[in-house]
């Protein structure tokens, strides 16, 4: 059954910077019989909030945090995987030879004659095929071999057969996995040769200006009107410019936060970036460049896929599920099959209160050894914002956003303008402030209205701010689509 629309929905009211006659009983008209019509008409004087509450931002504030920054730029690093594993194919003709071709995080070792893996002689590694599995000792390690094919190699001896192609399920070009569990020396021999640097990888994002501005001239601003206005704000009264400068707040408000979730860097050559633009990476760019995704629809058997991924990643225990319409149907309907779950959730990141996660809007569950909160993401429903795209149902790889899981707590990041490791929150905000200026939130008026600064008459209301989003840990997180 289709939903149709009438024809004269009112789905997008237009902002107005001033009052107009569409705001007035018109008593000229031919339909009212002018000014000689002598009858009142019954006056709703409050406008209807047919909406509800119309702003849609909250998002970040409640999984985040903000924090002063004093520079164009912010730098943060992340630790790399403790344990080394890789893959890559044995040798076309070489018996006991693989080829280094990935890490387990994808990244390809591909820089002809550098040492960019942790494997060395004397480790013990374990190598895994499609149809085999076999424990091995590393004889040589040659970060020159292969050059002209731009990766390195290792050589091996199986414990446990002649040869590594002798191993069944084993042969040359095998597609297989190698991961080091440990070392073995002969008695009197010397120590290792080379050591494992410790690496990590680093990353930036810089703040982006956004600017609004609400004007009205001296004239509207002392009108009064017959309709009670009322906003977001708080703002109420006869003065139709208290609404309008109102929605214009309340729409930079959210600006301010959407930005940081769809935002994306300008690409070199791009035509933003001839044009002087930067950009700034949001938090979908983010998570599409370095975080992990999922298409289709969620039930228990993608759920479960879910679960071993963020095994694979760091076991993080909670975990914020902001979900649009569509996909929190799906896990409402995956959880009635399942019983009462929510019995089982510990609600940790709510201090253990279930009626604090209830207040919030999150119902919790616990699937596995993990606890996960949902709550709709307004963001992906309203049809003035997100729920407004195409949903692409012919090709789910380019599907619409349906909802993303960002963990709970605080990771640990080294912060190199501080130089020290620091415990913030996964997803935080970073404003330009110093003790001369604050760009968090910048409002001022100029005009002749209030406090008169210049001679125009009007009132110029101005909005500023200059921020950018702090995506730690992105491997922890999962994007929704579908």
């Amino acid at each position: 059954m289709a939903i149709t629309n009438g024809t004269n929905l009112n789905a997008v009211p237009a902002p107005a910077k001033q009052t107009l006659q569409s705001n007035y009983i018109d008593f000229t008209s031919s339909a009212t019989a002018g000014w000689a019509q002598q009858y009142l008409p019954e006056l709703m004087e409050e406008e209807a909030e047919v909406f509800g509450n119309r702003s849609i931002s909250g998002f970040l504030e409640m999984v985040g945090a903000e924090e002063a920054m004093t520079s164009d730029q912010v730098v943060w690093s992340e630790q790399g995987r403790l344990h080394l594993s890789y893959t890559g194919t044995t040798h076309a003709s070489t018996d006991g030879l693989i080829l280094l071709q990935k890490d387990a995080d994808g990244n390809d070792i591909d820089a002809a004659g550098e040492d960019n893996h942790g494997v060395r002689v004397g480790d013990t590694v374990l190598v895994t095929a499609a149809a085999a599995t076999v424990r091995c000792y590393v004889t040589a390690v040659d970060n020159t071999q292969e050059a002209s094919n731009s990766v390195v190699s290792i050589t091996v001896a199986p414990y446990s057969a002649a040869t590594l192609n002798a191993v069944s399920g084993i042969s040359t070009g095998t597609a297989v996995s190698v991961f080091v569990y440990g070392s073995e020396f002969k008695k009197g021999t010397n120590g290792r040769v080379g050591a494992n640097t410790p690496g990590f990888k680093t990353f930036t994002n810089n703040p982006i200006i956004m600017k609004d501005k609400y004007e009205v001239s001296g004239s509207d601003a002392s009108q009064i009107g017959w309709v009670e206005v009322s906003g977001e704000e708080g703002q109420n009264g006869y003065l139709w410019y208290l609404k309008a400068a109102g929605d214009t707040r309340a729409r930079f408000t959210d600006y301010c936060e959407m930005a940081l979730i769809e935002a994306e860097k300008a690409a070199a050559g791009s035509e933003a970036a001839v044009a002087g633009l930067v950009g700034t990476e949001g938090l979908f760019a983010a998570l599409e460049d370095r975080g992990n995704l999922q298409y289709g629809n969620l039930d228990l058997s993608e759920f479960d896929v879910i679960l071993k991924e963020f095994d694979s990643q760091g076991a993080i225990e909670e975990y914020m599920m902001f979900l649009n319409r569509t996909e929190a149907l799906y896990v409402d309907d995956m959880l009635a099959g399942l019983g009462d779950n929510a019995s089982g959730s510990a609600y940790g990141v709510f201090d253990n209160d279930a009626n604090m996660a209830l207040n919030l809007g999150f119902t919790g569950f616990r699937r596995g050894s993990y606890d996960f909160y949902k709550t709709d993401w307004k963001y992906l429903n309203d049809k003035s914002t997100r729920g407004s795209l195409i949903d692409a149902t012919a090709a789910v790889t380019t599907g619409k956003v349906s909802g993303v899981m960002v963990p709970a707590g605080t990771s640990s990041v080294y912060d190199q303008s501080l130089g020290r490791n620091l415990r913030r929150p996964f997803l935080h905000v970073r404003y330009r402030a110093s003790q001369m200026d604050d760009r968090r939130f910048k409002t001022w008026t100029t005009g002749s209205v209030g406090a008169a600064t210049s001679d125009l008459d009007a009132m110029e209301m101005h909005f500023l701010t200059e921020r950018c989003l702090v995506v730690q840990g992105a491997n922890n997180f999962m994007l929704l689509k579908g």
